[in-house]
């Protein structure tokens, strides 16, 4: 799934009964997003039933499909989504699938409850796992030959579990930033945000942030937001947010993975790119707006960031929607 990030990944996803809207729409939505702001399908995804009826889901909502669920030979990534009762789902047919399904798919993974079903299909054995906090003792006691962590998600190998949606978000968010790279998966993060007030001090500014509760991490962030057209120094920004650089450094690293200054320019990029998108403004007006001292310097950034030029994004992007929900990629 990782080793070809410029083909385009198809996911089946497969929903069993009890599975809530929001599990769903947290693995489904940052692939969504992931196209919409690309312009191009890197991802698509097929919705499975265990028997090709739709899924009955906790709000009462019956979530179409495109089919059932067949073993196989597809070496599509499959995701197996599951809320409620799992063990509901758990028969001898179900495990066999799986475990035949195991042979060939380039990865499988938990999602949720999924987790315990995988286990019961003997796939997570000397894997680290994770899943919905609630369920640790008990998953622990039955299957001791799984290695259980607390942790949101898990990448380990060819197999991927989660805690719950929010944790899919992030681990989604992850997927992306493995295969399209920081500045993808930080717009992404940031179509889903929302500021109370028209933009209070509630941010979610980075992929997998949740838990960051340093202020002064946030105020740094901030700052970054609000200066793409004349960026700050590390210093400068150490000095107004009372974080030394080095400390600063720490910090985003352990936060988001990446030093400040890698984020510091995918802000600016990715304003950079939605402005040769959505506006007409000349690309010497865009690369000044965006702290860049010369046209060319922005070029190169931008295609160094984007595997393309301005006026080439300007030209594909001319024919995709950009829109709401953007373009249904399903099936």
């Amino acid at each position: 799934m990782f080793d070809s990030p410029e083909q385009m990944v198809e996911i089946d996803i497969l929903a069993l009964p009890e599975t809530t809207v929001i599990l769903l729409a947290s693995v489904i939505e940052p692939m969504r997003a992931a196209n919409r702001i690309a312009g191009r399908q890197l991802y698509r995804w097929r919705l499975l039933s265990i028997d090709g009826k739709p899924v009955e889901t906790t709000a009462g909502i019956d979530m179409p499909v495109d089919g059932a669920f067949v073993a196989g030979n597809e070496q599509n990534p499959l995701f197996v989504v599951s809320s409620y009762n799992w063990r509901r789902s758990n028969t001898t047919a179900l495990k066999m699938a799986l475990s035949r399904a195991a042979r060939n798919r380039s990865v499988i993974a938990g999602i949720e409850s999924g987790t315990w079903l995988m286990a019961e299909a003997s796939l997570l054995d000397n894997h680290k796992v994770t899943l919905h906090w609630e369920d640790l003792e008990d998953f622990s006691a039955r299957h001791p030959q799984i290695d259980l962590v607390k942790e949101r998600f898990v990448i380990d190998r060819r197999r991927m579990t989660s805690g719950g949606a929010l944790p899919t978000l992030d681990m989604m968010l992850e997927i992306i930033r493995r295969r399209q790279g920081y500045s993808m998966a930080l717009e992404v993060s940031r179509s889903f945000l929302y500021e109370r007030g028209g933009g209070g001090n509630d941010v979610t500014p980075a992929p997998s942030s949740v838990g960051v509760l340093d202020k002064r991490l946030f105020h740094a962030l901030r700052l970054m937001e609000e200066t793409v057209d004349r960026p700050l120094s590390m210093e400068q920004l150490g000095e107004r947010t009372k974080i030394s650089a080095r400390h600063l450094q720490t910090l985003f690293q352990k936060s988001f993975g990446v030093p400040p200054h890698e984020h510091y320019l995918a802000l600016r990029l990715n304003t950079a790119r939605r402005r040769v998108i959505e506006s007409d403004m000349s690309f010497a007006d865009i690369a000044e707006g965006t702290g860049f001292n010369s046209a060319s310097a922005f070029s190169r950034a931008y295609r160094g960031q984007f595997q393309e030029s301005p006026s080439e994004t300007r030209r594909r992007q001319s024919g995709w929607s950009l829109g709401g929900g953007g373009i249904r990629l399903r099936g």
